[in-house]
């Protein structure tokens, strides 16, 4: 049995789940999602908990089992607390402004960079970091990697765009003559 799959999924007062025939819905305060129904995979609601259950012990059965729960959980957690991951920009004349749907940052191109956010998902700027926010886990983890590509962090002085909480390893420069 799938160790995650088998966990119940606490649902929260406010939050009402559909389940149909090819997908789930999941409504809450912040929005609604919709989360694909995988095959040979029972969803079921018991008063406050979902659980679900997979049909036979095949391969991608207990694969999907694990799969259902983990999007199901991020679902009911987007739309009631919802999801943000933080980017910071370090370099020398780097400068980054913006609002909530679009950004521009000076990256060290001869040009300065501008970053469309999709639709539900919110950039937030303050100095020199930038926090992607919305009730979609994939999307936001897309959008942060996205703008994280703009200017990968270099190893040698650090300058570039990193999550908050990675850590660069810095490399060495060239060793003199001796």
């Amino acid at each position: 049995m799938s160790r995650i799959g088998k966990q119940p999924i606490e649902v929260p007062t406010g939050v009402t789940i559909t389940v149909g025939d090819t997908e789930i819905t999941v409504a809450g305060p912040k929005g609604s999602l919709t989360v694909p129904l995988q095959q040979k995979v029972k969803v079921t609601t018991e008063g406050n908990q979902l659980t679900v259950t997979r049909e036979d012990d095949e391969p991608k059965s207990r694969a999907w089992h694990g799969l259902q729960r983990a999007l199901l959980n991020n679902a009911v957690q987007g739309v009631t607390k919802g999801f943000e991951k933080k980017l910071e920009i370090n370099g020398v004349g780097f400068r980054l402004s913006g609002g909530p749907k679009e950004i521009e940052m000076a990256l060290g191109f001869s040009h300065p960079v501008k970053y469309q956010a999709p639709e539900g998902v919110e950039l937030k700027t303050d100095k020199m970091t930038i926090t992607v926010s919305g009730i979609d886990k994939q999307q936001v983890g897309q959008v942060a990697a996205e703008i994280r590509a703009l200017k990968k962090p270099e190893p040698y002085k650090g300058k570039g765009i990193k999550y908050a909480d990675e850590v660069i390893i810095r490399k060495a420069g060239k060793a003199g003559k001796k």
